[in-house]
């Protein structure tokens, strides 16, 4: 459980350090967490590694159609975040419920987009039959998105978070391993079917569903959570959480400008990687392959996961956020320009060491600026950044370029290697904002400071 400790600060006033202590009951969050994010994360490599594929291979729909599995649903996820579920976790501190009652929904929504999806009339029905399912799924998904991310800040002081979510990025990476190798032999019946066949048969969906049902049973045995959970002494104000977040709404909303740009050029390669890899004129990948390019994205974030804890404290959580943006523009580069496979492993490592950094540090970063009794709502918007991120550029900027260049008689390969600049282009701006961004809290820090000694007794003002 949580103890408060009360220790002097530099100007004799109290401050409040929380420490989750090794207790049964800590030992017991961590491991409900962390096989939840593994199941999470085994179920989205599975599913999503070759979703792209099998809407454009199979099932006939043009690049930029494609996309709109990942923008319309996440637009939905993010309306009823900030709309509704946010605002209600505020209201009841429920936490635990909201992931749970989400995945389950989340679960019998996959079984019933397979079902409507088999009786589409056509392939391109078909496909907009799951795209029409994973948006009302979504909705489900926004209660368990915005529970996960309010629980983590109830439970975990802010120093702690940035170790935390490492060890969980590492831990996810582990399922997701296991998830895109069953999605790779699953795709094509071990070979002895067609591609595509895993979802067309249903087996997919079927693996994906029951993963999400079974994810939900250690997340049976830990608290609620909540505000309350964490006892809060009359020195709470003192731990700077608040009172960081009231000085700071402005450099908020610019902190979540620049993640929105980042997530957005980073997640490009998850609308268009497998397709890239899949055409017959490039890299001719086969299902294999493409699981083992995701694997090793997968085994360099479970590496660095568990070393992000002490990175983050010796450079600081901005300059980690620092690294991994700039991580991210590399992999960008290096799957554009990459005239073998191997530089494609290469560029997938630099892709899983940007992940592990940027959703550690990031999320870190955030909890500095948002008040407790606001997580649902301020967290509703910090999350909005990365799951708007998942399509948006990809139908409004990427899709629409590689469709235009392949119509232009530009080839396919030429078109999705300008699809991947774009989004190291606008990563690239994103970098840009964030220095903006640390270089004005640099300057309201020392502003403060400022006011602060003027104020203060001790400076010689009668």
């Amino acid at each position: 459980m949580l103890d408060g400790h009360v220790v002097p600060c530099r100007h004799g006033q109290a401050k409040e350090r929380h420490i989750l202590k090794p207790t049964t009951e800590a030992s017991r969050i961590f491991f409900g967490l962390s096989s939840f994010q593994a199941l999470a994360m085994f179920r989205r490599g599975i599913f999503y590694t070759f979703l792209a594929v099998y809407l454009r291979s199979y099932l006939g729909l043009s690049v930029t159609e494609t996309t709109l599995f990942e923008t319309i649903p996440m637009v939905l996820n993010v309306l009823f975040q900030t709309l509704l579920w946010g605002r209600l976790t505020d209201r009841l501190q429920l936490r635990r419920s909201l992931i749970i009652t989400g995945e389950l929904l989340a679960s019998i929504g996959h079984v019933a987009m397979w079902y409507f999806h088999s009786l589409a009339p056509d392939p391109r029905s078909a496909g907009f039959v799951i795209i029409a399912g994973l948006t009302v799924i979504e909705v489900f998904w926004s209660m368990s998105n915005i529970g996960w991310s309010a629980f983590i800040s109830d439970v975990y002081t802010t120093e702690q978070r940035n170790a935390i979510q490492g060890k969980f990025a590492s831990i996810g990476g582990a399922g997701r391993i296991a998830g895109a190798m069953l999605g790779g032999i699953l795709y094509d019946g071990m070979r002895m079917a067609y591609p595509g066949w895993g979802f067309k048969a249903g087996g997919i969906f079927f693996v994906s569903a029951f993963v999400m049902a079974i994810s939900v049973v250690p997340l049976l045995f830990i608290p609620e959570g909540g505000i309350h959970y964490r006892k809060q002494s009359s020195t709470a104000g003192n731990t700077g959480e608040t009172t960081v977040a009231a000085g700071k709404l402005g450099l908020f909303a610019v902190f979540l400008v620049a993640m929105l740009m980042i997530n957005s050029g980073i997640n490009i390669l998850g609308a268009f990687r497998a397709q890239y890899l899949d055409l017959a004129e490039g890299f001719a990948a086969s299902p294999r392959a493409i699981s083992l390019v995701v694997n090793v994205e997968s085994a360099v974030l479970i590496a660095i996961g568990f070393f992000l804890g002490a990175l983050g404290r010796k450079i600081g959580i901005r300059k980690l956020l620092v690294l991994g943006t700039a991580s991210g523009i590399v992999s960008m580069l290096l799957h554009a320009m990459a005239p073998l496979m191997g530089l494609i492993y290469l560029a997938a490592a630099f892709k899983g060491m940007s992940d592990g950094c940027i959703v550690s540090s990031s999320y870190a970063y955030a909890s500095t600026l948002i008040p407790p009794e606001k997580r649902g709502r301020y967290f509703a918007w910090y999350n909005a950044t990365f799951f708007l991120s998942w399509g948006l550029a990809a139908t409004f900027l990427s899709g629409p370029l590689i469709d235009r260049l392949i119509d232009a008689g530009r080839g396919a390969v030429f078109a999705y290697k300008a699809g991947l600049l774009s989004g190291a282009a606008l990563m690239t701006l994103g970098l840009c904002l964030l220095g903006f961004l640390f270089r004005a809290s640099k300057r309201q820090k020392i502003s403060r400071e400022t006011i602060r000694q003027v104020g203060s007794p001790s400076s010689g003002a009668e």
